[in-house]
């Protein structure tokens, strides 16, 4: 059933009665606001879609300018979120906006689809720019329209993932300011969660994507390719100068430090004689840190900086700062990357231990624990889920370091991947 706004009416009674009405006018007067807004907006982002499908998807599928698999990348599912959303034009122009989100919040993998490809469609966009010189011509001359008001067709792109948030404002609004006995009340709050969750999708891409050209970036400032910054699951944190503390007391020196979610890269600038490495990096030492502890120790600069006090299973490093709020920064951050990696480790642990045991292992439980020295070898066959990952990581271990980094492409579990920091640089 379509709800109509009411109709404003004043209440010329004083007392309680009165600010209570003037209230309740006040609310229905905002939801009648937001109404009206979302859809003249929702009338103009469809009309920009026609257009787009209009003079670039149907002009280039007719002129076979682009390929068809090219033409798909760049414009991904917009003629389906077209559809969809002439149909909840039609129900918002009717007043039935709980219905019309209805019937449009289970076609949001549209949506999905659009805002997951984003990225790789401006990348594929470009290409096309550099290699074909008629598609080039074409959008230039297509993009002087005035239909499109100057609007570059990276920006045209856009128009579905800003529609998100657009539609997450109006909901809120239109939520906020009706009460919950309105029928509108629950469509309206279905549809808020449901357009919340690709809201949600679209901040994560952002910061997945974010998050892979910082990789990029660092992995260009490191000389040749022996270590490997991109991997799967690493997020880059910050990045600085810091003084290392020799053991035995020598000259401080600077190295720059690159902080991820699993590993800290100490490095060295390259020597200044060879113009071309003269502002990158040479991966001295990766430092996973899977069993790193942090601590701080104070009154060796005279309350001018710190010390950090790393230690790992193998190594210890005492970096210095002169400056204390960049060295209570680096603090944060390390506490912070080695408590989240730590809780992941536990929550993968704990899901280990709910897994189902094998019926090989299954009559190795139900028999006496007193006969430990006669039963030590064959439960030790026998148990592929302890002895053997153990023999695993070991020979895992000495592989790294006697074969070639082509054999270390297998699936690998958290105490294994710890050795996979190196390549060229010391794993300590």
């Amino acid at each position: 059933m379509c709800i109509r706004h009411p109709i404003v009416t004043m209440n010329c009674n004083p007392g309680p009665q009165s600010s209570i009405q003037q209230q309740r006018e006040h609310w229905n007067r905002n939801h009648s606001t937001s109404a009206r807004k979302l859809v003249q907006t929702e009338q103009l982002y469809n009309h920009q879609l026609q257009q787009i499908i209009t003079y670039f998807v149907d002009i280039l599928n007719a002129k076979g300018t682009l390929k068809q698999g090219i033409r798909e990348s760049i414009f991904s599912s917009i003629k389906e979120i077209h559809s969809i959303n002439q149909v909840l034009l039609v129900h918002l122009e009717s007043g039935c906006i709980g219905r019309g989100f209805d019937l449009f919040c289970p076609n949001l993998q549209y949506y999905n689809t659009y805002v997951d490809n984003i990225y790789n469609a401006s990348k594929v966009l470009r290409i096309q720019l550099k290699k074909n010189k008629a598609f080039r011509r074409f959008k230039k001359l297509q993009e002087t329209r005035s239909e499109f008001n100057n609007h570059k067709l990276e920006e045209l792109l856009q128009l579905p993932v800003q529609r998100i948030d657009q539609y997450k404002h109006f909901l809120q609004n239109l939520i906020a300011n009706i009460s919950p006995d309105n029928p509108e009340f629950q469509p309206l709050s279905r549809a808020l969660n449901v357009v919340c969750t690709v809201s949600q999708r679209i901040e994560n891409n952002t910061r997945c994507y974010e998050n892979h050209l910082q990789l990029c970036r660092v992995q260009k400032l490191l000389k040749g390719q022996q270590m490997k910054v991109l991997a799967a699951g690493r997020w880059y944190i910050r990045e600085g100068w810091l003084k290392v503390v020799p053991p035995k007391g020598a000259q401080t020196k600077p190295m720059m430090f690159f902080l991820f979610s699993d590993m800290l890269l100490q490095a060295k600038r390259c020597s200044p004689l060879y113009p071309t490495n003269g502002n990158k990096f040479v991966g001295q030492h990766a430092y996973p840190l899977q069993d790193c502890t942090v601590e701080k120790v104070f009154g060796h600069t005279k309350s001018q900086g710190g010390l950090l006090s790393l230690s790992f299973p193998k190594a210890k490093l005492l970096l210095m700062s002169s400056n204390q709020v960049d060295l209570n920064e680096w603090y944060k951050s390390l506490t912070s990357a080695i408590r989240k990696l730590h809780s992941t480790q536990t929550v993968v642990h704990q899901r280990d231990e709910f897994c189902p045991r094998t019926l090989r292992e299954a009559p190795e439980n139900n028999s006496t624990s007193n006969s430990t020295t006669t039963t030590a070898i064959p439960q030790r066959n026998r148990n592929l889920g302890s002895s053997e990952n153990d023999v695993k990581v070991h020979k895992s271990s000495v592989e790294c370091k006697s074969s070639a980094p082509k054999r270390m492409k297998q699936s690998q579990t958290p105490e294994q991947r710890v050795d996979t920091f190196s390549f060229g640089c010391v794993i300590l």
